[in-house]
């Protein structure tokens, strides 16, 4: 049999990836306590083989209602941010630490940081933003393989395990509002540029 060549090898890693997530959704949306009759859990969006995957801690009212990560005014800004930093926006995954709003503390720690590091461990990508301190205290959770304590300090690429980048921002939902918020959201985000142009090609 003749050898894959690198194109049949990326797609089959594609579409591993693709079956995975579609199973850990349906498992999610399978979960009795996260199921209500006003919202249902909150998806991730975007490439499950990204090379960015940005974590905010809880969905806004417009990802409840919508039921998809990182959908209306967060999402749209940080489209047109990382367009403007000549990032493809495909190369984007968004998700939540808390999938639904029906959880309690507890129910958060018990069901979602398991489904987080599910993704981590799917998508692999080069690059975690979490937003707010919240997350960096999930992904410490976690416990990820030859992961490392990261820091919340806005704007500082760190290393997080030996093949994954980490970028602290401040929560995006928190910063949208106000002026000085906003700029502070902003200067930290924009150091994905730098890391981006920083990556051997391909």
């Amino acid at each position: 049999m003749a050898d894959s060549s690198p194109e049949d090898i990326q797609d089959a890693y594609q579409r591993r990836a693709i079956a995975e997530i579609a199973a850990l959704n349906d498992e999610i949306l399978a979960c009795e306590r996260c199921n209500s009759d006003a919202e249902l859990p909150v998806m991730s969006s975007g490439s499950p083989q990204a090379e960015i995957m940005m974590i905010k801690w809880s969905p806004s009212l417009s990802e409840r209602q919508e039921g998809v990560a990182f959908f209306g005014r967060a999402g749209t800004a940080i489209l047109k941010s990382v367009q403007r930093l000549g990032i493809d926006p495909l190369q984007l995954y968004g998700t939540l630490c808390v999938k639904c709003s029906n959880l309690e503390e507890a129910e958060v720690l018990e069901l979602c940081m398991p489904w987080l590091d599910r993704e981590v461990h799917i998508v692999q990508p080069k690059l975690i933003i979490p937003m707010g301190e919240r997350v960096v205290e999930a992904l410490a959770r976690l416990g990820h393989p030859l992961s490392e304590p990261l820091k919340p300090e806005p704007g500082v690429v760190q290393r997080w395990t030996p093949t994954i980048d980490a970028l602290y921002v401040p929560d995006i939902d928190a910063s949208l509002d106000e002026q000085g918020a906003k700029r502070a959201f902003w200067a930290a985000f924009r150091a994905i540029g730098e890391w981006h142009e920083a990556q051997p090609p391909y």
